[in-house]
């Protein structure tokens, strides 16, 4: 983990490259506390997507609690007499 001062943010060759080489993200403090991340665009990316899926499987565990779910075949059936395919 990277933990810079903000004042250190002037670098800005250096704080890319601690983002690029760890790729990871990069803590800036201000006067001891934590301010900001900063970190590569793919890494953020990354990050972004497992979230997306986090979200999408969380979503489908409510649904499944909640009984808004359905039988394959019978989707199927469903689908296979209304367009008739």
């Amino acid at each position: 983990m990277n933990i810079v001062p903000m004042r250190d943010l002037k670098d800005t060759v250096r704080i890319e490259q601690l983002c690029a080489g760890d790729n990871g993200p990069v803590f800036v403090t201000k006067n001891g506390y934590g301010r900001l991340v900063v970190m590569d665009i793919d890494y953020f990316e990354r990050t972004m997507r497992k979230v997306y899926e986090a979200s999408a499987v969380n979503k489908g565990v409510d649904d499944l609690q909640q009984g808004k779910t359905a039988d394959g075949n019978t989707i199927l059936e469903e689908m296979r007499s209304k367009y008739g395919f």
